[in-house]
C-alpha cells in the first residue's frame, strides 16, 4: 500500500525498518514505506519534490535543519519532523491536528490531537515546542502571502 499524507493524517511513525505506522483520524495503518518515503511520495503526489518543499521552507524560515514541510499548499497541510528526517526514529506530525503536548520525561513527549487521540514520541518537550513554533511560523507566513 502506497500512502499519501492527507487532511486526516495525524502522524507518521516509524515502525519496523522500511515500514510506518500511520495515524489518521480514528484509524491506524501499517504502510510498507518509511516515513521519509511517505514524505517524498506525498510531496510528489501534490506536485512538488520533497527537496523543493524543504528548500522553500528553509528560505521562508531561515532555518537549516528539521524544517517543517508544506505537503499540500492548497489544503495547507504542514507537517514537522521530530528529528532529522533521514533518521530511522523520525516521526512526522501534522500541525493542524495538534491540540496539546506534555512532557513525559526528558526524552519523551505526549502529543494529544484534536480528536483526543494520544501518542508518545521519543523527543524532548523543548524540541516539540520548537518544531511547533517553526511550523506555525511557516503556516503564518504562507497564509499571509496567499492573502496579498
Amino acid at each position: 500500500m502506497k500512502y499519501e499524507i492527507n487532511k486526516g493524517t495525524l502522524a507518521v511513525v516509524p515502525n519496523e525498518v522500511g515500514e510506518s505506522l500511520v495515524y489518521e483520524d480514528n484509524d491506524r495503518y501499517i504502510v510498507k514505506q518509511s516515513p521519509y518515503e511517505i514524505m517524498e511520495s506525498s510531496c510528489l503526489y501534490f506536485g512538488s519534490s520533497y527537496s523543493g518543499r524543504k528548500e522553500g521552507a528553509k528560505n521562508i524560515l531561515g532555518a537549516e535543519y528539521k524544517v517543517p514541510i508544506v505537503v499540500d499548499d492548497y489544503a495547507n497541510i504542514i507537517v514537522f519532523p521530530t528529528t532529522s528526517p533521514l533518521s530511522e526514529d523520525c516521526v512526522w506530525i501534522s500541525l493542524s491536528h495538534v491540540k496539546k503536548y506534555e512532557k513525559v520525561d526528558n526524552y519523551n513527549t505526549k502529543i494529544t490531537f484534536n480528536n483526543d487521540r494520544e501518542i508518545v514520541v521519543p523527543c524532548s518537550f523543548r524540541t516539540i515546542e520548537n518544531q511547533i513554533s517553526r511550523a506555525s511560523r511557516l503556516d503564518y507566513v504562507i497564509r499571509k502571502r496567499k492573502n496579498l
